[in-house]
C-alpha cells in the first residue's frame, strides 16, 4: 500500500532525477578514489534509537561541537560519491578555501530547528538514508536476515566511511536508526564504532510518533518511521496500540543488539538527561573513545542545556489507552 504524504513532505521528482544523473556520472571516479581507503581510524559514531526520540537534536548538537564530520544537506546529494561530495562541500563552504568571499552566499548560521527530522541549511545535518540504502537493501521492514546480510558490501561500506573521516580529518558521526535491527552486524564491519542510543520516555515517544503521523500524512492511522519485524502483527491494531508496540519493540531490539557487543562500543543516552546536561553526554562519549584507545582533550563549547518537549498534549482518554497498550507489550506499569 502506498501512503500519500502531505505536500510539504513529498519528494521533488526533478531533484531526484538530477541527483541520479550526477551520482551516476561521478560514481566511477569515486570507485577509483576508494582504492586508497579501507577502514576508519577513529570510532564511527552512529546514533540509534526509536523515531521521535531526539535523534535529530543530538545529531545537530554533535555537529555544533565542531569535533565531528557529519553528513550535511549538501553532502547527502552525493550519496553515491560521498568523498567527492565532502571535498566539493569544503571547496564551497570551508573558510580555509575562501577567496575574497566569492561564495559568501554559502555562509551558514547554525540552527537547532527541524521538521520531522528534516533540517534547513546547506551545512545542517542530514539523515543520509540514501547512503545507507545503497548497502542495506531493506524491503518494507527494516530488518535483514543472515542470508540477506551476505549481500552487503562490507568492504566498500567501511572504505566510504574511512574516506569521509579522511576528508574531514575528524571522527565521523551520523544517524544509524535504519540499522536498529542489525546492530551486531554493523559492529562487526567496523574496527572502531560507538553506537549512541538515544532513548526517550516511552509514552512521550508514542505521543510524538502519533503527532508525526498526523503531520506527515494528516492521518493518525498511517504508519510513520521504520517498521520493526513485528509490523505484520501491529498493523492490524488501532493507532495507539500500533505506536505503543512500535516504540516498545524498537527499543527492545536495540537493547538486545547492544547486549551482544562490547559495552565500550555503545552508550545509552536518556533524552531528558541529555537536555538537562549535554556536556555530561559529551564527556561520556570522550570516555568511550578513550576506552577504545583514542584520547581527545576536546574542550566543550556546546549548549549548556536544551528545553525538552516533554509535556503531555494528548487527551486524557488517549493517554489511558496508550498506557494500557504499552503495558500489554512491556508487561510494566509506567507513569508520565
Amino acid at each position: 500500500m502506498t501512503f500519500i504524504r502531505q505536500k510539504e513532505f513529498q519528494r521533488n521528482e526533478n531533484l531526484e532525477s538530477l541527483l541520479k544523473e550526477i551520482n551516476g556520472l561521478i560514481g566511477p571516479v569515486e570507485d577509483r578514489i576508494l582504492q586508497n581507503f579501507s577502514m576508519p581510524e577513529y570510532p564511527v559514531v552512529l546514533i540509534v534509537g526509536c523515531g521521535r526520540s531526539g535523534s535529530t537534536l543530538i545529531m545537530q548538537w554533535l555537529a555544533s561541537t565542531g569535533q565531528f564530520g557529519y553528513p550535511t544537506n549538501l553532502l547527502s546529494r552525493f550519496y553515491q560519491a560521498p568523498y567527492l561530495g565532502a571535498r566539493i562541500q569544503q571547496l564551497l563552504t570551508d573558510p580555509r578555501f575562501n577567496f575574497r568571499d566569492e561564495f559568501q552566499d554559502f555562509n551558514n548560521t547554525f540552527s537547532y530547528d527541524s521538521d520531522l527530522g528534516k533540517t534547513q541549511g546547506i551545512l545542517a545535518p542530514n539523515e543520509f538514508w540514501y547512503f545507507w540504502r545503497r548497502f542495506f537493501h531493506y524491503g518494507d521492514i527494516q530488518y535483514l536476515d543472515q542470508r540477506s546480510l551476505e549481500g552487503v558490501d562490507r568492504a566498500r561500506f567501511a572504505a566510504e566511511l574511512a574516506s569521509l573521516e579522511a576528508a574531514f580529518e575528524k571522527p565521523f558521526a551520523m544517524k544509524g536508526m535504519i540499522i536498529n535491527w542489525n546492530i551486531p552486524f554493523v559492529s562487526n564491519i567496523l574496527d572502531k564504532v560507538l553506537f549512541v542510543y538515544i532513548k526517550r520516555h516511552p509514552i512521550l515517544n508514542v505521543q510524538s510518533m502519533l503527532e508525526a503521523r498526523e503531520k506527515f500524512y494528516a492521518d493518525r492511522s498511517l504508519w510513520y518511521s521504520f517498521k520493526p519485524p513485528e509490523y505484520n502483527f501491529l498493523k492490524d491494531l488501532n493507532p495507539m496500540e500500533q505506536v505503543s508496540g512500535q516504540v516498545y519493540f524498537t527499543n527492545a531490539a536495540i537493547e538486545e543488539g547492544l547486549s551482544q557487543i562490547d559495552p565500550n562500543r555503545w552508550l545509552i543516552v536518556e533524552y531528558e538527561a541529555f537536555c538537562e546536561n549535554p556536556k555530561q553526554v559529551f564527556l561520556s562519549i570522550l570516555e568511550k573513545f578513550t576506552r577504545q584507545g583514542f584520547y581527545f582533550d576536546w574542550p566543550y563549547i556546546g549548549m549548556q542545556r536544551f528545553d525538552t518537549t516533554n509535556e503531555v498534549r494528548l487527551p486524557g482518554e488517549d493517554l489511558k489507552r496508550i498506557l494500557k497498550a504499552y503495558k500489554r507489550f512491556s508487561g510494566k506499569d509506567i507513569t508520565v
